[in-house]
């Protein structure tokens, strides 16, 4: 139970959705409910189907969840790569977002080929 919980990859994903909400928070008002929920609730799902998956009764089952993940991934960097380019973002902000983003991705491709 909660094995979730002890895994780098959830941790990490937790992290990540945290500094999201922070930078996202300074977004304009009028995309409150615009890019800045929508790069919200990416960020969300990740950790989340970390989660779900490490839930579930089968190794495949898991996989396909840190799939959705790993899609979530590539989702939420398109997301702050239109951020920047409208100047929500500062160049800093995006190349520590980016790269960050990018250890996640290899961490959590890492991770499910270990359950295969």
């Amino acid at each position: 139970m909660n094995r979730f919980k002890n895994l780098h990859i959830w941790k990490r994903s937790i992290a990540l959705a945290t500094e999201i909400y922070g930078i996202t928070s300074k977004f304009p008002p009028d995309e409150k409910f615009g890019l800045c929920a929508q790069i919200r609730r990416c960020v969300v799902s990740i950790s989340s189907n970390i989660a779900e998956g490490a839930g579930r009764n089968t190794k495949k089952d898991f996989n396909r969840f840190l799939s959705i993940a790993y899609g979530s991934l590539y989702e939420l960097e398109t997301q702050l790569t239109i951020a920047a380019n409208l100047d929500y973002l500062n160049n800093s902000e995006k190349e520590i977002l980016s790269d960050e983003i990018t250890e996640l991705q290899k961490m959590v491709y890492s991770f499910s080929k270990t359950l295969h």
